[in-house]
């Protein structure tokens, strides 16, 4: 894993647990959520989480942070642990966690399939635009 994604695939791990991803150098403001076991490379952060939180939560609470507002490089958007140790979030019960990930991730879910077609119906819109102006389709 990199901060802009899937890099390639490893025989080995660095951790294999639900994780929240950071980008350390780059990409600093699109936190990333990995279920399955990873390795990463040396410009991303990922966390270790206790048992009394829930990591998809943590994943949400990310994504209101200003990552940018941390930035402590004038070239490459940087991060550094101390300042991201430093950023306090309100941790609640840990049932209360996991019904709000559920919440949110349902609404995720939701938006990923209206995407879908909206994505299709652009393509389609696209192809018709093509054909009208064409006059391969007479009005």
């Amino acid at each position: 894993m990199g901060t802009g994604g899937i890099m390639g695939y490893a025989n080995n791990y660095l951790c294999n647990k639900p994780s929240v991803l950071i980008g350390r150098k780059g990409t600093i403001d699109k936190p990333q959520y990995m279920e399955t076991p990873f390795w990463t490379v040396d410009t991303l952060f990922y966390t270790e989480l206790k048992k009394n939180i829930h990591p998809k939560f943590v994943y949400y609470i990310f994504q209101t942070i200003p990552w940018k507002k941390y930035n402590e490089a004038s070239g490459v958007p940087s991060l550094s642990k101390p300042n991201i140790h430093n950023i306090a979030i309100i941790l609640l019960p840990l049932e209360e966690q996991k019904q709000i990930a559920e919440i949110l991730s349902t609404a995720d879910e939701k938006l990923e399939v209206l995407r879908a077609k909206k994505e299709k119906y652009e393509t389609l819109k696209k192809g018709l635009l093509q054909k009208l102006l064409s006059g391969e389709v007479r009005v």
